[in-house]
């Protein structure tokens, strides 16, 4: 491959994860926002709890920036191209699909305890372990890139 070519898989699958990720946390975030502007209407108080669990999402893009400063170190190596692009990029839609299915959990969770108050606490379980598969992600691609 010419040094055009490494060079692009290098940085396409080092910048993958944080781009991804903020993807796909915007998307969640933007999902979950829309519940909260519909709940906050229903409730008198306590939406600051509420606005905290539509933000729940935007903690993928930092897992991705981690990733992405990882694998920055990775670049110096032209025989690891293709290893550090594979690993950005499916580490990266892993997170952005985290995101996003955090942004539904997120929804749903900000609509019923809006209309059920006392289940708040118990929402953020689905919300928690779908963010779990972002990390276990982050954690992976770590480990993978000290394979390269």
């Amino acid at each position: 491959m010419d040094t055009v070519g490494v060079k692009f898989l290098q940085l396409a699958g080092t910048v993958a994860p944080m781009a991804l990720g903020a993807i796909g946390s915007s998307i969640g975030c933007g999902v979950a926002g829309n519940s909260l502007h519909g709940a906050m209407k229903l409730v008198d108080e306590g939406h600051g709890k509420l606005i905290g669990m539509s933000a729940a999402p935007s903690s993928q893009t930092i897992y991705g920036i981690v990733l992405m400063f990882i694998l920055k170190g990775k670049i110096t190596n032209p025989e690891t191209a293709a290893g550090l692009f594979g690993i950005g990029v499916l580490c990266g839609l892993a997170i952005m699909t985290s995101a996003i299915y955090q942004g539904i959990a997120c929804a749903t969770g900000i609509k019923e305890s809006a209309i059920k108050s006392e289940i708040y606490g118990k929402s953020w379980v689905p919300i928690a372990m779908v963010e779990g598969f972002a990390v276990f992600t982050m954690v992976f691609g770590i480990i993978a890139a000290g394979m390269l």
